[in-house]
C-alpha cells in the first residue's frame, strides 16, 4: 500500500486525466490538492469522453472515494453541472463516493467578473487567463475575506458575507473597469440554491485523508495544470493562481511530507502550452502544426489552440527537481508516429551560457536557445500496441534517452488517450 502524487512537468495539459483515471483503479481514495476549474482533465473510456474540471478523475470508477481537498477553489455552479454529467452516464450513482472539504474556498461572481475584466484591460499584454475567477478567488483567499465552504453551506450568515464584500468589487468594476455591477439579492438566492444542493458533500476531508494514509490504503493526489505553471515556481507572471507541485499536496490536502511514497510526473512526448510566455521549443512550421492536428491540442476548459514544440527536456529536469520525482510518465507518443526525425532540448543557451535550469527572470528565458539533441523517428501506427516489446526501437530508444537524461525511470507510456492504450512498466500500487 501507498500514497502516490501525480504531477504535470510541463505547462500543463500532458493528460494527467487519463493517468489518474487509470491508476485509480487500484486506489481506494482520490485526491484533487489545488487548483480551480481553469484545469481539464479528459477520461477516455471506449468510445466516451468524459471533462472534468473539479471532479477527481477516478470519479469513473465506482470503489474509489474522491475528494476534493482544502487546497482547491470551487465554481458551485460548474461542480454542480459536472455532477449531473458524470451521473447522467451512469456513473458516480452514491453521493458517498465524493467528499468536499470545507476548507476549501469558494468563487464567487464577483471574482469572475473581476478576471475577466482585468483581463480584458490589459490589452496586448494578457497573460492569458481562463477568466473563471480563479486568481481573484485565491487572492481573496489570502487577504482573508474569502469563503470557505462550509460558511458558504451556512445559509443563516451567507446573506451578511455577500453584503459585506460585494461593495468593494462593484466599486471595482464600475469605477475602474467601467463594467457593470453585480446585483446582490439575485446572488444570495442563487448562491444558497448551490449550496443547498451541495451540502451532502460537505466533509472534514482532512480526517478522511489522513485517516487513509495512516491505514496504508492506497492514496493518491491529483494535480492540476503543469509545474511550469506554478505561481512560485513556474514563467511568473504567465502562470496560474495556485501551487501546482507536489510539496502543495501538503497544504492542499492537509498531509506531512512524509506521507508521501512516490511522485509521478507526467510529460507528452513533445511540449504544448497555452496562452502567452517563452516556450523555447515552440515550432512555428509544419512539423509544429502537424503535432497540433494530430494530438488534437485544443484546451479542454478553453477550447484555445495550443502552442506546438519539441520536448523541452531542460525544461522536465527542472520539474523533476522541484518535484523529487520518482516516476515518468510521457504521453501520447503516438503524436509522434511518422516522422522522419524527431528532437529533443536537453539544454539551453542564454546570452553564450550553457544552462539546464529554468531561470527566474521571464525576459532571460525568453532569450533561451533550445540546444538539441536529434533521434531517429518511427513510421510505424503505434496506436494499437499494447507491450513494450511491441513499440518501434526507435521509439524505445527515444524514451530511454529520456529516462537516460532526467535519470529516472519510464512507469507509463501512452499510445492513445484510452484506459487500453496505456503500458505499464512500473504501476503505482
Amino acid at each position: 500500500m501507498s500514497t502516490v502524487v501525480i504531477v504535470g512537468t510541463q505547462w500543463g495539459d500532458e493528460g494527467k486525466g487519463m493517468v489518474v483515471d487509470l491508476f485509480s483503479e487500484k486506489a481506494d481514495l482520490l485526491v484533487r490538492f489545488q487548483g480551480g476549474n481553469n484545469a481539464g482533465h479528459t477520461v477516455v473510456v471506449g468510445d466516451d469522453t468524459t471533462i472534468l474540471h473539479h471532479i477527481p478523475s477516478g470519479i469513473l470508477h465506482d470503489d474509489v472515494l474522491c475528494v476534493i481537498g482544502n487546497g482547491v477553489v470551487i465554481d458551485p455552479e460548474v461542480l454542480i453541472g459536472e455532477i449531473g454529467q458524470v451521473k447522467s452516464k451512469g456513473k458516480f450513482q452514491s453521493d458517498r463516493q465524493l467528499a468536499i472539504s470545507n476548507r476549501a474556498h469558494i468563487i464567487m461572481p464577483w471574482h469572475k467578473a473581476i478576471d475577466q475584466a482585468a483581463e480584458n484591460a490589459k490589452g496586448e499584454k494578457k497573460i492569458g487567463t481562463t477568466g473563471r475567477g480563479i486568481g481573484p478567488a485565491y487572492r481573496s483567499k489570502m487577504s482573508r475575506t474569502g469563503l470557505r465552504f462550509g460558511d458558504f453551506l451556512d445559509e443563516k450568515n451567507f446573506p451578511d458575507y455577500v453584503q459585506d464584500n460585494i461593495g468593494e468589487f462593484n466599486c471595482l468594476l464600475k469605477n475602474f473597469y467601467d463594467a457593470p455591477e453585480l446585483e446582490p439579492d439575485e446572488i444570495i438566492e442563487t448562491y444558497r440554491g448551490y449550496a443547498r444542493k451541495l451540502k451532502p458533500y460537505a466533509a472534514d476531508t482532512f480526517r478522511l485523508v489522513n485517516d487513509a494514509v495512516r491505514a496504508r490504503k492506497n492514496v493518491l493526489f491529483e494535480g492540476a495544470q503543469g509545474t511550469m505553471l506554478d505561481i512560485d515556481h513556474g514563467t511568473y507572471p504567465y502562470v496560474t493562481s495556485s501551487n501546482t507541485v507536489a510539496g502543495a499536496v501538503c497544504t492542499g490536502a492537509g498531509v506531512g511530507p512524509r506521507s508521501v511514497d512516490k511522485v509521478y510526473g507526467v510529460l507528452k512526448a513533445y511540449t504544448t502550452r497555452v496562452g502567452a510566455g517563452p516556450f523555447p521549443t515552440e515550432l512555428h512550421d509544419e512539423i509544429g502544426d502537424r503535432i497540433g492536428e494530430r494530438g488534437h491540442e485544443f484546451g479542454a476548459t478553453t477550447g484555445r489552440k495550443r502552442r506546438c514544440g519539441w520536448l523541452d527536456l531542460a525544461a522536465v529536469k527542472y520539474a523533476a527537481r522541484l518535484n523529487d520525482l520518482t516516476h515518468l510518465i510521457v504521453t501520447k507518443v503516438d503524436v509522434l508516429d511518422g516522422l522522419d526525425k524527431i528532437k529533443m532540448a536537453v539544454a539551453y543557451e542564454i546570452d553564450g551560457r550553457v544552462t539546464d535550469i529554468v531561470p527566474a527572470d521571464i525576459e532571460e528565458y525568453a532569450r533561451a536557445k533550445p540546444i538539441y539533441e536529434t533521434l531517429a523517428g518511427w513510421t510505424e501506427s503505434t496506436s494499437g500496441m499494447t507491450s513494450w516489446d511491441e513499440l518501434p526501437p526507435e521509439l524505445r530508444a527515444y524514451l530511454a534517452r529520456i529516462a537516460e537524461v532526467l535519470g529516472l525511470p519510464v512507469a507509463v507510456a501512452s499510445v492513445g488517450p484510452g484506459r487500453a492504450q496505456t503500458i505499464v512498466l512500473h504501476p503505482p500500487f
